[in-house]
């Protein structure tokens, strides 16, 4: 389970959160997605705040950690009923 990242944002500036993973942080963009089909997703912060960024890049509101990470996957149990 990979948890969120905590960061400042401050209000009106823009960044690139990391899609591939392979940033120093996980979250922000360092370029390291070059030669890969991966390009960071670009946003403006809103307010000046600290955001939980995703880190698991599973969250249904990217760049933001939605929980994702801590729900846990309904296994399909039915192969037990034959």
């Amino acid at each position: 389970m990979k948890h969120p990242v905590k960061v400042y944002l401050d209000k009106g500036k823009t960044y690139h959160f990391c899609t591939c993973g392979k940033s120093a942080d996980g979250v922000l963009c360092d370029g390291s997605h070059k030669g890969s089909v991966f390009s960071p997703k670009e946003f403006i912060a809103t307010r000046n705040a600290e955001a939980l960024l995703c880190l698991c890049k599973k969250s249904t509101c990217i760049p933001y950690c939605d929980g994702t990470h801590a729900r846990r996957q309904k296994l399909d149990l039915n192969f037990l009923l034959d």
